[in-house]
């Protein structure tokens, strides 16, 4: 009974006042163009222009021999009304699908593509999430929820988490500290050191006036390959700087009376000139 009355009562009475026109037709007087004409008819029967453009729409769209209300309703036929081919459109609405004997709205959305309201798939379910999570506040609510989910988290592809902490770390305090967190585990300081790009990307500080900062006065240790080695990348050790051995005792004295020396009292030896 709706979808008679929409039709015949609306949609039909306004398809009769102002029939539907290729768009770039001629424009006729202001006071009787097509915006007029139907905002008088909303007046009248007391619904809003928009109300009575889409009804006219619909009611274009299905002639009345090709309109089915034993099998859809009117929220149907308009959902179907997006079929662009005609005679699809018109074998669709008589024959429901699953073997149901009437249209649901969800089904219809679901033949066009649009958006249901009872989400049933997985593709629906986050079709519907990413309709509720358009406002920002509600969108960083819901990930600071899903990212505190272990089993979620760990589904997500290696490709998406690098992305995600790329677009986290866009704060300079953040990137610091993440990766300050992350030189802390040696297999990723590694792993990191041997890209040759993002190792010569490291510069040393500079003070005000553009000059490296130095923070030890020590000489820098000279790396030592160690046993073990990936690739063409070795690991390397640091080991200290050698410390100075001692100097080796200087040699005694030759005794008294063996040359040079030469006894000159029996108290006290004077060296002499050799030859």
């Amino acid at each position: 009974m709706r979808a008679c009355a929409h039709f015949n009562t609306i949609g039909d009475r306004a398809l009769e006042i102002e029939p539907m026109r290729q768009r770039g037709g001629l424009v006729t007087e202001p006071e009787w163009t097509v915006e007029a004409s139907l905002k008088r008819l909303a007046d009248d029967i007391g619904l809003s222009v928009a109300t009575v453009k889409t009804t006219r729409w619909v009611a274009s769209r299905w002639p009345k021999e090709h309109r089915s209300p034993k099998t859809a309703s009117y929220t149907v036929h308009r959902v179907l009304a997006n079929i662009e081919d005609e005679a699809e459109r018109f074998a669709a609405i008589g024959t429901p699908p699953d073997g149901k004997t009437r249209w649901t709205t969800d089904d219809a959305s679901r033949r066009v593509g649009q958006q249901v309201e009872t989400p049933i798939t997985p593709q629906e379910k986050v079709t519907a999430i990413h309709s509720l999570a358009r406002d920002e506040e509600v969108a960083a609510a819901v990930t600071t929820d899903f990212l505190r989910r272990p089993q979620v988290a760990a589904k997500v592809s290696a490709e998406d988490k690098v992305r995600v902490v790329e677009e986290f770390t866009r704060d300079e305090s953040v990137a610091a500290t993440a990766a300050t967190s992350l030189l802390r585990r040696p297999d990723v300081a590694f792993k990191a050191m041997s890209d040759d790009t993002a190792r010569f990307q490291v510069k040393p500080r500079s003070n005000a006036a553009g000059k490296p900062v130095r923070t030890s006065t020590a000489p820098a240790p000279s790396p030592r390959p160690s046993a073990r080695s990936t690739g063409r990348f070795s690991s390397w050790t640091w080991s200290p700087p050698a410390t100075p051995s001692s100097p080796p005792p200087a040699a005694p004295y030759p005794a008294c009376g063996t040359a040079p020396w030469a006894t000159t009292n029996a108290r006290s030896c004077t060296p002499t000139s050799p030859g």
